[in-house]
């Protein structure tokens, strides 16, 4: 940010206006249109599919012979030694009950007895429409089984089939903004007293980052609402999430340089001024790297995947602005009180050398070679543990972390009833191959014998659908589908295979190329933005393959978690490019925060003496922020979705490497051993501050001075305040 700039936020007049125009602004935001967020969520299955799945275009096609609104629930009375003539009387007059039930729709099929003769169905439909449908759901559910447990005189009565399944995740997902932003506020609220030790100053971060969330949310909302964006209740969970987490980030690191200018200028206007000045590059890259990796999202296939790189986008952006205007005003307007009981005054020392990160440079300092070396590898040696990640997808009953009735209630179908029962496949086809099209999905292995239904014709299509034989959401049923698609392929008339269980299947299939296809695309444009900020070929790609490293390292030990200690029975398809997006991004945070500084020291010191000042200046305020971000993505730990709880821990854990490992260790082990090489082949290459020989060649700098310094050298002997 320039200076001009920097100075008119934060002039002693001009500060006012700024203020009422930025609160204005994000607060009008924040009540006008972010309580609305929920009003443009699309959670229907066509919403997160790519559009040019199978699947994706049966359920379009199947409109006119399946309401895509209606999902079907089956009613399950199971009785051990066999069903009663009674309890079939009781389900025959149970018919008339449910179709009281305001969203059922159509008539109730059934009773259906099993061929064990243990337990009947009743196959009933529910309205879902878009607008009410999916908050009543899971009352509606409800109502299904308060009914059929009624006079069940003894049986075991269950509502399974998607509708039951929808209304678990409806219920996992309600209110998901409200509770992961609690969750994430008291995290916050801890770490800004534990770092800043002031009853007051923590307010104001605090103040400034959960303003941005709903300031994110109305923003998001007016794109959603105008512009066509994609949001579902997954996107708009991550957001307020990455938003908090994000916007505190920058704010630790605005006042850090706040507070270490206050000790160099007796006016905090002009302390400010100077803090904005050189912090600012550093934020707005960061927040830029960000943006830019989130947006490589809307390459992807899967429209929930598309859709979330906009929507977070938005929200980094939002942040951005909150913490470089309106967080300045807010602190000089209160004055240097709010730091109290440890106010900086001017002519204070500047504590950085004093403190861990100035030792733990100096002991690096020593050894920097061995240190990268052996960090290095055991960053390689967790990574290992990739081979227990299983990113196949996971089941209805392995999206949970609790148990479900749903889930039990389908474990249940499944014992008495072909797998597929509820989750027929669907064909549609040209009319005039519809025979055609039903003959061969009933020779295809995994549908149930005698399960195809008639076919039915309505103006230019066909319909037809059969039971499969597996759960549908088994690898046996994906098989199925693959067996089923290649079967029409030999069918004319177009013929199309969909359902519950193809949807799944497309899922993982787009999900698998969504990630071969975008992970190469983010790292291109972080080596790209890295080097433009760095004025170098080789920091960027010794940065890069730094957090790419701390990436396999954190999926790798996320990995073993999940499965030996969690019991998670593998992860969802789409998670491995989740995790990669944010922990790159966002893990290349840390590594801009320092090495801006460290080149900035290293224009005055040399490569080797700015590494040590810049892990000293920058290493309290980036622990700090690796411990506010760890701590709000942890908080999707609240909700009881598997995937949202491995991504949580994944990207908590893979911060948690970056801060503490990655960049306080490793990439200022590499800085002292590469030295000036650092900087290739810019200016600073050639002169490393000044400490270069007439041939060009670094003055070698002997480790016992950078790690035993005579004195203390921080920011404020930089170029410009000697200037």
């Amino acid at each position: 940010m320039g200076r001009q700039v920097s100075s008119w936020i934060t002039h002693r007049w001009g500060k006012w206006p700024v203020l009422l125009v930025l609160v204005g602004l994000l607060l009008g935001l924040g009540l006008a249109f972010g309580t609305k967020l929920s009003d443009v969520q699309r959670n229907e299955a066509s919403s997160f599919l790519p559009a040019d799945a199978q699947s994706t275009q049966v359920i379009e096609r199947a409109s006119r012979f399946a309401d895509p609104d209606v999902l079907p629930a089956i009613v399950l009375l199971v009785r051990d030694g066999g069903a009663r003539p009674q309890d079939l009387q009781r389900l025959v007059a149970l018919k008339s009950e449910l179709a009281t039930v305001p969203e059922v729709t159509g008539d109730v099929v059934g009773p259906i007895p099993s061929r064990d003769g243990e337990a009947a169905e009743l196959v009933v439909n529910l309205r879902v429409d878009a607008d009410a449908g999916l908050e009543r759901l899971p009352d509606a559910v409800q109502e299904l089984r308060d009914l059929a447990e009624k006079d069940a005189d003894g049986a075991e009565v269950y509502v399974a089939g998607p509708a039951a399944l929808g209304a678990d995740q409806a219920q996992a997902f309600a209110g998901i903004d409200g509770i992961l932003l609690l969750a994430a506020v008291s995290v916050v609220v801890v770490m800004l007293l534990l770092t800043y030790r002031s009853p007051v100053l923590w307010v104001i971060p605090l103040f400034c980052g959960v303003l941005s969330v709903f300031a994110a949310q109305g923003v998001v909302y007016l794109l959603a609402k105008h512009a066509g964006l994609t949001v579902n209740g997954q996107s708009a969970g991550i957001l307020s999430v990455l938003v908090l987490g994000a916007g505190i980030d920058y704010a630790l690191l605005i006042v850090a340089r706040y507070r270490e200018e206050l000790r160099n200028t007796a006016d905090r206007h002009e302390a400010m001024a100077h803090a904005l000045h050189r912090a600012a590059p550093a934020v707005l890259a960061s927040g830029s790297t960000v943006v830019v990796g989130l947006l490589c999202l809307m390459l992807a296939q899967m429209q929930a995947t598309a859709g979330l790189g906009p929507v977070a986008a938005a929200g980094i952006v939002v942040a951005l602005v909150t913490m470089l205007g309106l967080l300045p005003v807010l602190l000089v307007v209160c004055g240097r009180w709010v730091f109290w009981p440890f106010v900086p005054h001017h002519g204070d020392p500047q504590p950085a050398e004093d403190g861990v990160w100035g030792r733990v440079g100096r002991r690096i300092a020593r050894r920097p070679r061995a240190v990268w070396a052996v960090t290095t590898l055991l960053l390689a040696v967790f990574t290992v543990g990739l081979v227990q990640l299983d990113a196949n997808g996971l089941s209805d009953a392995e999206q949970f972390t609790t148990e479900q009735p749903s889930i039990v209630a389908e474990g249940k179908l499944a014992e008495h009833f072909p797998g597929g029962a509820g989750s027929p496949v669907q064909v549609v086809v040209d009319a005039a191959h519809v025979d055609d099209a039903a003959a061969a999905l009933q020779d295809v292995r995994g549908i149930a014998p005698d399960s195809v239904s008639r076919p039915v014709v309505r103006g230019d299509v066909g319909y037809v659908e059969g039971t499969l034989e597996a759960a549908p959401d088994s690898r046996a049923a994906f098989d199925t589908i693959d067996r089923a698609r290649d079967a029409m392929a030999d069918v004319p008339g177009d013929p199309l295979v969909g359902g519950t269980t193809a949807i799944n299947h497309d899922v993982q299939e787009a999900s698998a190329a969504d990630t071969r296809l975008i992970i190469p695309v983010v790292l291109l444009a972080v080596l790209l933005i890295l080097g433009v900020l760095l004025r170098s070929v080789m920091a960027p790609i010794v940065l890069l393959v730094t957090v790419v490293l701390s990436f396999g390292a954190a999926l790798g030990i996320s990995a073993l978690v999940f499965r030996h200690l969690f019991g998670f029975g593998g992860t969802d398809s789409s998670f491995p490019l989740y995790a990669f997006v944010f922990l790159v991004a966002l893990g290349i945070d840390y590594n801009i925060f320092l090495m801006t500084r460290v080149r900035e020291e290293s224009l005055v010191h040399g490569t080797r003496r700015g590494a040590l000042v810049g892990l000293a200046a920058t290493g309290g305020v980036i622990t700090s922020a690796g411990l506010v971000l760890a701590g709000t993505f942890a908080a999707l730990g609240s909700l009881p979705i598997v995937f949202l709880a491995e991504l949580g821990f994944a990207v908590a854990l893979g911060v948690l490497l970056d801060t503490l490992v990655v960049r306080s260790v490793l990439v200022t082990a590499l800085t002292l051993d590469l030295g000036r090489w650092m900087w290739w082949p810019s200016a600073l290459f050639r002169t490393d501050g000044g400490h270069a020989t007439s041939t060009g060649h670094a003055v070698t700098h002997h480790v016992a001075d950078a790690a035993h310094p005579a004195e203390p050298v921080t920011g404020h002997d930089s170029p410009e305040h000697r200037a």
